[in-house]
């Protein structure tokens, strides 16, 4: 059974809030650049520095979302859908980088306070605000693609940080306790730090063709031993070919090849159904092979062994 690999249908439209998520972000850093001048707060305008990092981060997640909407050619037979794992590899790691900045920087800011303009920073933050919960709306319903998800965290990240300004702007213009910056900078870094490892392990099992986190190889090799004709399974392999597809294939020892044509339709409805894998290629052979999954079939019950 062949089947062609296209490329994703929701890759155009996350592609498309990518691009715009790029653009409201360089304005807005550029907005919060010149306010943070005009009012001499070194916060916003350090603030800004990190937009901008934000802005690249979701320029390469575009990149990437473009590179994934070409089909598969002579060349790339699979296409240029791993290019999401490539750019989710990159902003995970590029959120690492920026988490342990905002700890020096707040540790620093502990040590050293400086002076903030708690107004102005409260109305620049207040635009944040808006402006990321905009963006965060329009790319929330592409969460299921890792390089979405990627860039999705980046602007969680800007969201909090926007949050975090209203709130200590707030707080300093009240109190002036100043301090209360870069402890919330550091409870943002903390949050950011726990998704980034995990977005950063996902895109790291997906390059290295581990088995998808949702699957289990037994599982998946024991239901198909138990189809009728198949004596056992062995070399089964499951991975992601990009975030929305996965791929299997698996050698299949049945007791009598004349009826292939029926076991392998049963085989890809099971694999659809049960465990969403949308692209299979399975290699009948006959019942002297050797076997890693078996059924011993009775008439009462039907036990899978793995060997």
């Amino acid at each position: 059974m062949h089947a062609q690999i296209h490329p994703p249908a929701g890759t155009q439209v996350s592609g498309n809030a990518l691009i715009l998520a790029t653009l409201l972000t360089l304005c807005f850093a550029g907005i919060e650049a010149l306010a943070g001048w005009l009012a001499g707060s070194l916060a916003l305008v350090a603030d800004a520095g990190h937009m901008l990092n934000d802005a690249a981060a979701l320029g390469i997640a575009a990149g990437a979302a473009w590179l994934a909407q070409r089909g598969a050619s002579k060349g790339y037979s699979y296409g240029l859908g791993r290019a999401e794992l490539i750019a989710a590899l990159i902003n995970s790691t590029a959120l690492l980088v920026l988490v342990a900045w905002l700890t020096l920087s707040a540790i620093e800011r502990l040590r050293h306070p400086l002076p903030v303009v708690g107004l102005a920073v409260s109305l620049v933050a207040m635009l944040g605000l808006v402006l990321n919960v905009f963006i965060a709306w329009r790319l929330l319903g592409e969460h299921h693609n890792l390089n979405t998800r990627a860039a999705l965290l980046h602007i969680l990240g800007d969201l909090l940080g926007s949050a975090a300004a209203l709130g200590s702007g707030f707080i300093i213009l009240l109190t002036g306790w100043t301090a209360i910056d870069p402890l919330l900078s550091l409870a943002i870094g903390g949050l950011i730090l726990i998704s980034s490892l995990r977005l950063l392990r996902e895109a790291m099992r997906g390059l290295m063709e581990g088995v998808p986190l949702h699957l289990d190889l037994d599982q998946v090799g024991a239901a198909l031993a138990r189809l009728p004709g198949v004596a056992s399974v062995h070399d089964l392999h499951i991975w992601s070919v990009r975030s929305d597809l996965t791929a299997l294939t698996a050698h299949l020892v049945v007791h009598d090849l004349a009826d292939w044509d029926e076991t392998l339709t049963q085989a890809h409805e099971l694999l659809r159904r049960e465990f969403s894998i949308q692209h299979a290629t399975l290699q009948p052979e006959p019942i002297t092979r050797r076997v890693r999954w078996q059924v011993r079939r009775s008439p009462i019950e039907e036990t899978p062994r793995c060997h």
